[in-house]
């Protein structure tokens, strides 16, 4: 049965540079796979001043679509949500921002973790189905709690995308100054991603460290974040913002994210997929995707972090043997299964819905 699916991301054009971005466009590109008729905005006429209009016409603010997926928590989605409770349509609400991520990202979001936790709480009580990208994720919601179903579901790797990372290699490596092994972060630039740790590492050793990805000097900005990128170690580029992410991949070897909260990591999908040697701190949501030894070297102090890079640079079998393990991880995380799996989902919660009935998570 044909369905016509909302896959919102409110402040689209402002997060490209994030993770959430990065999911809702591989949720799209997934569901491309797939018979589900997808459009991106709740407003009729595509945009909110269009919308705006022809509510003020008497044709209403909100276009017309069977399922509703929202992929983030402001004022945008709330009306979404509004919306859609009062008119029967099913509600999926999506997690990727809970108070535990938030804290160590800005200046400032750990002091407003804590409220944001009780409006997380109230808002994501709202749906039919909460999705969020992992266990730990639903354990996190739980401990709110959450007053609505709660299914994991991966955010997915879009492989396709990073065809052709190794021929940009010499060119992002030249750009970068960039020579021997390269121990790599991609990212936006958050104490919370283990900006300290990184850095630490990398004075620690004698490699070239670099993060890909985009930093804030400015008031949000937190502590770390000036401190570390306007007085960087010597052997430390951040290099901001760049055009083509599979430059990062091409240029660097060994990639290191000693991050300290995740809800999954999409970037550590797309180092592995790319057959990279991947060195992660030893927190508890990446127990369930990764194996220690196997397709990654799980770390929990600065000195173990040091180990790790030595014996991955020094030793080009272990490199190429977690990296290809780690490749093999991440076509378990392929958009093909995405989209039938979401696809799936959006038919259950309509189906639910229309029962009269919660949607059944249990496995």
């Amino acid at each position: 049965m044909a369905l016509r699916a909302l896959n919102y991301l409110e402040l689209e054009s402002r997060l490209d540079r994030s993770g959430i971005g990065t999911a809702a466009d591989q949720q799209r590109a997934a569901l491309e796979r797939t018979d589900v008729e997808v459009v991106t905005s709740p407003w009729r006429g595509g945009d909110l001043p269009t919308g705006l209009r022809s509510a003020l016409s008497g044709h209403g603010l909100f276009g017309e679509y069977d399922v509703a997926h929202c992929n983030l928590v402001g004022p945008g989605s709330l009306a979404v949500a509004r919306r859609a409770k009062r008119d029967g349509t099913p509600l999926i609400l999506h997690t990727h921002v809970t108070r535990e991520d938030f804290a160590e990202s800005f200046r400032g979001s750990t002091t407003v973790a804590p409220a944001l936790g009780r409006y997380l709480k109230w808002f994501y009580s709202q749906a039919d189905l909460v999705l969020c990208p992992s266990e730990y994720t639903k354990r996190v919601l739980e401990s709110y709690p959450v007053d609505a179903p709660i299914r994991p579901m991966t955010n997915g790797v879009d492989v396709e995308a990073l065809e052709g990372f190794e021929d940009l290699r010499g060119e992002y490596r030249e750009r970068y100054d960039l020579e021997g092994t390269v121990v790599f972060l991609v990212g936006n630039v958050f104490e919370r991603k283990g900006l300290s740790t990184f850095c630490r590492v990398a004075e620690a050793t004698p490699y070239d460290f670099a993060w890909f990805g985009p930093y804030d000097t400015g008031p949000h900005a937190s502590t770390a974040v000036r401190r570390w990128t306007s007085n960087p170690p010597e052997n430390v580029t951040f290099t901001g913002w760049i055009d083509d992410i599979r430059g990062a991949y091409g240029a660097g070897d060994v990639y290191l994210f000693p991050t300290k909260n995740e809800n999954q990591g999409i970037a550590v999908l797309e180092a592995m997929a790319c057959g990279k040697a991947v060195v992660l701190r030893d927190i508890p949501v990446f127990e369930e995707f990764y194996t220690d030894g196997h397709d990654c070297l799980k770390c929990e102090t600065e000195a173990e972090f040091v180990d790790a890079v030595e014996r991955l640079a020094e030793d080009e079998d272990l490199r190429e043997r977690l990296g290809a393990n780690a490749r093999e991880t991440a076509t378990e995380h392929s958009l093909d299964r995405v989209g039938e799996r979401l696809a799936a989902t959006y038919r259950e919660v309509r189906e639910a819905k229309r029962a009269g009935r919660p949607v059944d998570v249990e496995e």
